[in-house]
């Protein structure tokens, strides 16, 4: 239960500041800038794997979870309670901000700026890229050790960066469902829950033919 606990908190500490910022920035009126939206949403995943990611290790998203048990790395009974952490974490966040400033900003929602198509692969592809640097720098289910915070986190910050003007950025099902059950806004939510489930399923091949192929490993050996 511990490690479920961990990602429940995990999870609530990456919505709650992230999509936090959203609202505080809506309610100041461009304080927080689109650039500390972007450093906020990245500073706090890699303060979380470095806090827990021996413990949970730190997924804070769906399709993380989904990805590291399509590749072998978590066992199929511990992918269920992951996903129900992570979704109570996500929902009380968006809750406790529903509370705090009232349905601003529809809490931080994600909503393409373009077609649905544009941020579909948009999307999907920065889901794909952020899953490839996951798999290589963590151990097993677990992202851990020196630079796995900097270099998740790090990732995170910098698709947010140049993709959330037009797409939001999500990568992360739960973190666009959490604002839109508790806002009542649905609008695009299908492709927010869609492509980073299938960018991270892709992420697993490229992954496995660059950086976790048998022939890579007897040659770095020899």
């Amino acid at each position: 239960m511990r490690r479920y606990a961990a990602e429940t908190f995990a999870t609530f500490a990456m919505v709650f500041t992230g999509t936090g910022a959203m609202v505080i920035d809506s309610i100041t009126h461009g304080a927080v800038t689109h650039v500390g939206v972007a450093l906020t949403f990245g500073m706090i995943v890699m303060a979380m794997i470095y806090a827990v990611g021996d413990i949970s290790g730190a997924h804070m998203n769906p399709a993380v979870t989904m990805a590291f048990w399509l590749a072998g790395r978590l066992p199929a009974r511990a992918v269920l309670p992951y996903l129900v952490s992570q979704l109570c974490g996500a929902v009380l966040a968006s809750g406790l901000l529903r509370a705090m400033f009232g349905n601003v900003a529809h809490l931080g929602a994600t909503l393409p700026l373009g077609s649905e198509s544009q941020s579909f692969l948009l999307e999907l592809l920065l889901s794909l890229m952020l899953m490839f640097v996951v798999l290589c720098v963590s151990s097993g289910p677990r992202e851990t050790g020196i630079m796995a915070g900097i270099a998740v986190g790090g990732v995170v910050g910098l698709e947010a960066l140049f993709a959330g003007p037009i797409s939001g950025a999500s990568m992360n099902p739960f973190r666009s469902l959490a604002p839109a059950l508790v806002s009542g806004h649905f609008t695009s939510l299908w492709l927010y829950l869609l492509a980073p489930t299938l960018g991270t399923a892709i992420a697993i091949p490229c992954w496995w033919t660059t950086c976790n192929h048998p022939a890579l490993h007897q040659s770095q050996k020899a």
